[in-house]
């Protein structure tokens, strides 16, 4: 743990709880309940309306209050005992690595274009960005020698808005650094200590900023200075600029960036991670400090790409980010000559022919130049080898040297409260520590189904509540047509079977599916006692045309009164909504045309919560599956395009009119409770929280890829 900022000291706060402000300023407190509460106990409703940010709350909360709530016993105790834990895990020298790896205190710099770690730093948007969150975070729980490496966006990324008619509009909002959890990084004599890429407008200055996740640093480059022209200033403005050139600018600052800031700031890692290609440009980088000390461009990537480990999240072009070579002419014509290459030479390194031309490819220049490759799930790393064989062409695609880490998910990012505090009751105060111990789940069987249907009823009250208040909130702040405050959420029912549907809206993940018989859908939705309601909430890129129009396909649905208020859509998916979701739906259901789906990570957060999943047999969820904790959409097979559509739709609704309504609505016992259901929920809950956790994930990462990369002491 190496925090190289000094945090903010700005808060009017009585002195016996003045750690407040530190507290606020390290995301730890996200993920722990009990932190949660020494602010909104306080005022909850304040710490609604402030989007759960400790930095905001705090001053916003009058000394007065303050006062009182330093001469409260009950909160004192409360206060005193989350600090305690809060420095026990600062200071803990017996995590899991310490332990099992002591003589390899060597730091695993991880690059990633978005973090998700809570909505109130929107720099993220969607799932690569969580995932990337949730590895910092248990990277800290893990005590691994961990630093982070991203972008600060100035605009975050975007708010969404949907017209009546269905469209999405996207809202920028400038974020205020100051009221979020950052330090800008200085030198001694208090200057911001920065570094400089070269551009053809000449070198460009960045700045460094501090986050706090747990134990861990991560690191946000901001070129928003005066010094730098207009066009660099937006570079760190928003996140996946549609414009190639501010594309490729970011990818440079990233990759070439993020090591000379980790120079800067002192850093000498042993392992080089690039969540994704966009980081891919520090495999340069790093050959070019070793070239500029006098060794050859071969011997520098010799050297360099046994330490250097590359994911892939997803086989959609869209994803895997290429460069026309004009534009590699425009950005890096300084490179080339100070690694001894020719142009040719340099342009050969990630050499991509498309059937329209030849393109410089992110993800092909990361996967030449890393011994560590690795897709996110079993099946995803088939298709990673399939579609990246001819890299390697003179091996058979088994031969293929990517390997695979399935994706997991922070389970005390995740996890309801009330969840926790039955897993407490019942498996003991420590069962955290315990997370990845497949025979501690064998518990489930003693919590008593009617506890556990308990906890289920209270997280869809709240859902279905939380739903309800935030579209009165948004029909109170007008612009709103009195239908689209149905189509929010006021008629649900937290009594009714809720089946969750939120991810991005990209057109491969089909969010129509389930509407390709609309009149089939209206039956099952409006049977006379076993009702049925969907939530729909997701994001498409604002260039993403397809994307877009598949929102407004699917809200025109929405808005229909057939309905009855059963098909809802929450527009602005972040995290808070996220959480709500995968914490208060009853399934899952995922519908990716197979085998486009990498891994997925929102299914897990459901079934920690007991949710059930319902998907494809693709990413994790073909992993994960075993015919008694969820359903299965469809053939365990590619079927080609139109004919799994179709497939699929039958399947899926033949499953919900035959297998998971009646289950749902039948069997149940004196007190109410679906027996079925519930043994059902236990055995998602029992196989697929200890393997499908970032505590399972992070480990694997370590000792497979992590480790063979560091230097070997001799």
């Amino acid at each position: 743990m190496i925090f190289k900022s000094k945090l903010p000291n700005h808060f009017d706060l009585p002195r016996r709880i003045a750690r407040l402000g530190e507290l606020s300023y390290n995301l730890w407190w996200v993920w722990n309940p009990l932190a949660q509460r020494l602010f909104n106990r306080v005022d909850n409703n304040l710490w609604e309306r402030v989007n759960h940010n400790p930095i905001l709350f705090l001053r916003q909360i009058e000394r007065p209050i303050w006062n009182a709530a330093a001469q409260d016993a009950n909160y004192l105790e409360l206060y005193d005992h989350v600090f305690a834990d809060f420095d026990a895990y600062l200071n803990r020298k017996d995590t899991w690595y310490a332990t099992q790896y002591p003589k390899n205190p060597q730091t695993i710099a991880y690059f990633s274009m978005e973090f998700g770690l809570h909505e109130t730093l929107p720099i993220y948007s969607g799932g690569l960005g969580v995932l990337s969150g949730d590895h910092l975070k248990e990277s800290s729980d893990l005590g691994l020698p961990f630093v982070g490496v991203g972008l600060l966006y100035a605009e975050g990324y975007f708010s969404q808005r949907i017209s009546e008619d269905g469209w999405q509009d996207a809202i920028n909002n400038p974020l205020n650094f100051d009221a979020l959890p950052l330090a800008l990084v200085r030198n001694d004599d208090g200057t911001p200590l920065t570094f400089t890429v070269d551009f053809p407008e000449g070198a460009v200055t960045a700045q460094i900023w501090e986050v706090r996740v747990g134990r861990t640093p991560l690191y946000l480059l901001d070129t928003n200075l005066d010094i730098n022209p207009p066009m660099v200033r937006q570079l760190t403005t928003r996140l996946y600029w549609s414009d190639i050139n501010l594309r490729v600018m970011q990818e440079i600052l990233l990759g070439i960036g993020g090591v000379r800031a980790l120079r800067a700031l002192g850093y000498t890692p042993a392992v080089w991670h690039m969540n994704e290609g966009h980081a891919a440009f520090l495999t340069l980088e790093r050959a070019r400090e070793l070239v500029q000390a006098g060794k050859t461009f071969q011997e520098a990537i010799d050297e360099t790409r046994v330490s250097n480990v590359f994911t892939t999240h997803t086989p959609v072009p869209a994803g895997n980010d290429e460069f026309p070579l004009w534009l590699v002419d425009k950005y890096l014509s300084t490179l080339w000559p100070e690694l001894g290459l020719t142009r040719d030479q340099f342009v050969e390194l990630a050499r991509h022919q498309q059937s329209w031309g030849e393109t410089f490819s992110m993800p092909v220049l990361a996967l030449k130049f890393s011994e560590g490759r690795n897709a996110v799930s079993e099946l995803h790393g088939v298709v990673s080898r399939e579609m990246w064989q001819h890299l390697w062409p003179g091996r058979s695609v088994d031969e293929v040297p990517i390997t695979y880490v399935t994706n997991g998910v922070h389970t005390s990012t995740w996890m309801a409260r009330r969840i926790r505090a039955l897993y407490e009751k019942y498996f003991g105060a420590d069962w955290l520590d315990s997370l990845d111990d497949y025979e501690m789940w064998e518990k489930m069987e003693i919590i008593p189904a009617n506890e556990l249907w308990a906890v289920r009823n209270h997280l869809k009250r709240k859902l279905t509540l939380y739903m309800q208040e935030r579209a009165r909130k948004r029909w109170i702040q007008g612009g709103v047509h009195p239908v689209q405050v149905l189509a929010s959420g006021v008629m649900l029912d937290p009594y009714v079977l809720t089946i969750g549907f939120a991810r991005r809206f990209a057109t491969y993940k089909r969010a129509s599916l389930m509407m390709s018989d609309f009149d089939r859908l209206l039956e099952i939705i409006n049977q006379p006692n076993r009702p049925v309601q969907f939530l729909f909430a997701g994001k498409a890129h604002p260039a993403d045309e397809p994307g877009k129009m598949l929102i407004q396909e699917v809200y025109r649905k929405v808005k229909k009164a057939e309905n009855g208020g059963r098909i809802v859509f929450l527009e602005d998916y972040d995290m808070n909504v996220a959480r709500y979701m995968v914490q208060g739906v009853d399934i899952w259901m995922n519908t990716p045309r197979r085998p486009n789906e990498a891994s997925g990570t929102s299914g897990m957060k459901a079934a920690i919560n007991g949710a059930l999943n319902f998907s494809v047999l693709d990413g994790w969820w073909r992993e994960a599956f075993n015919g008694d904790n969820g359903w299965a959409i469809g053939p365990d097979a590619d079927l080609g395009e139109a004919v799994q559509d179709q497939a699929d739709a039958d399947s899926l609704y033949e499953t919900l009119e035959n297998d998971i309504i009646p289950l749902y609505y039948s069997e149940r016992d004196a007190q109410g409770v679906p027996v079925k259901w519930v043994e059902r929920m236990k055995e998602s809950m029992r196989t697929i929280t200890p393997q499908f956790g970032t505590r399972r994930m992070v480990k694997e990462y370590t000792e497979r890829l992590y480790l063979p990369a560091m230097p070997k002491k001799k």
